[in-house]
């Protein structure tokens, strides 16, 4: 069995990776993060989610987590204390805002205690099991402040959601970055933002390199993570386009297989069996 050298930082997203297709965190899961902590891993969590519906999630882990979120938008320190907070000016959402968008696509602002959308959509809110980060019902037409922390779409059909893509790059394109987390869930963030850079802050201000990092990830928000850190891991249940991205990375188990806790099992604590 051959062990990783070298890695000291464990870096993982949260859906489609660490959580299962139910949104939880399996107990197997939970007991190989806190052998993690106790052998002394910097355990980072970096996810497209708002930081006060991650944080609800990173707290059942029970360990101290960095936590990155909105992409990259935010970084918290295991104490919660806020180290890094970047948000979307309003005007620049605003010009984002103005194409044609089909009104069956879910458009939602992420602010700072809530987050405002053109419609409720029930298939979102399933993502929270408690209701840490509330939705307001808002008209875009007479809304005042567009301030955001990054933008949404949510969409079942992944070709209206590209041309909207293509849209709002052209209007945008200089202000703005979009990444598509899951094939119904497309996201802009200003172009400074991205996972991959507010790890590396992190890092730097524990003392380790991305070359001792090891991250795993499943969608296109986690290119940049994947492709930076010393060893780069896709899951079994990203997509094929992800892993054709990213030919030269492993493709592990799914997150149905506890795919983050078995690889950390086998290939970085040594366990001689992960067992589910």
């Amino acid at each position: 069995m051959t062990k990783l050298k070298n890695i000291k930082v464990v870096v993982s997203d949260l859906d489609g990776t660490l959580l299962n297709p139910q949104h939880r965190i399996s107990d197997y899961t939970k007991s190989i993060f806190q052998e993690l902590h106790n052998q002394n891993y910097l355990i980072v969590v970096a996810t497209g989610r708002h930081h006060l519906d991650a944080m609800a999630i990173v707290a059942t882990l029970e360990v101290p987590v960095y936590l990155v979120s909105s992409n990259g938008a935010r970084i918290h320190s295991p104490e919660k204390e806020e180290l890094f907070a970047f948000d979307l000016k309003s005007d620049v959402v605003k010009a984002a805002l103005n194409v044609d968008i089909d009104p069956e696509i879910t458009v939602v602002l992420f602010k700072e205690d809530v987050w405002q959308t053109n419609r409720i959509n029930e298939r979102l809110n399933a993502f929270q099991a408690e209701l840490k980060y509330r939705p307001e019902l808002v008209d875009y037409k007479t809304l005042e402040d567009f301030g955001a922390i990054k933008i949404f779409f949510s969409h079942e059909n992944h070709e209206k959601l590209v041309a909207l893509k293509d849209a709002i790059l052209a209007n945008s394109s200089s202000d703005l970055h979009h990444a598509f987390s899951l094939p119904t869930c497309l996201e802009f963030m200003d172009k400074s933002v991205d996972k991959a850079v507010a790890i590396q802050r992190v890092l730097e201000k524990e003392g380790f390199s991305l070359e001792e990092a090891v991250s795993f990830g499943d969608g296109f928000n986690d290119v940049q993570m994947l492709a930076s850190t010393g060893k780069g891991l896709i899951m079994g249940n990203a997509p094929a386009l992800l892993k054709e991205t990213l030919p030269e990375l492993e493709v592990i188990k799914t997150n149905a297989e506890d795919g983050v806790a078995s690889y950390i099992a086998s290939k970085i604590l040594n366990k001689e069996l992960a067992v589910n």
